[in-house]
């Protein structure tokens, strides 16, 4: 997959040609797949607005992971694994209702916005442009992207799950 030009099919096409209703339908507590996608959509949204802010500076150098971000990286970059446990940074938790079509319109707006992004930045600020993950600490560009692509995919399953129960 190219950058994130992907996710779209990835992420709505389980909900293609579905009807309101499996967009709304979640087990008790849990997030509905409009909600879902617009989590999907507020984050990818946050990390191309922090590189967009931070394109004119100088470059950057990765500031020292702690053992928590360590772990972080390991168990979501390179594992594709995201404890239940772990609650949603606040910047990334969508409302208690959200409509299908304005979580689908927004998370298709959020990955043209980091696309965009990434066209402009890239390969240029490849190494030297960070934007801090709540969990992983300073990525780049690339490992942004790279986040994106295995977070939708988690979320894509449960979207599954949802529109087969």
């Amino acid at each position: 997959m190219s950058r994130l030009s992907d996710l779209p099919k990835i992420v709505l096409g389980p909900l293609a040609d579905r009807p309101d209703a499996d967009w709304y339908r979640a087990p008790p507590g849990r997030w509905t797949s409009a909600q879902i996608v617009e989590h999907l959509a507020l984050g990818i949204e946050w990390s191309a607005v922090g590189f967009e802010d931070r394109r004119a500076r100088d470059p950057m150098v990765r500031r020292p992971l702690t053992l928590r971000e360590r772990l972080g990286k390991v168990l979501g970059m390179h594992l594709g694994f995201f404890p239940p446990f772990l609650e949603a940074p606040s910047k990334s938790v969508p409302a208690a209702h959200v409509e299908r079509q304005a979580a689908e319109t927004h998370f298709r707006s959020a990955v043209a916005k980091f696309e965009a992004v990434a066209t402009l930045l890239l390969p240029a600020r490849a190494r030297d442009l960070f934007v801090k993950h709540p969990r992983m600490g300073d990525l780049t560009l690339e490992e942004w992207m790279e986040f994106h692509r295995r977070h939708a995919r988690h979320h894509a399953r449960q979207i599954r799950q949802r529109v087969a129960g």
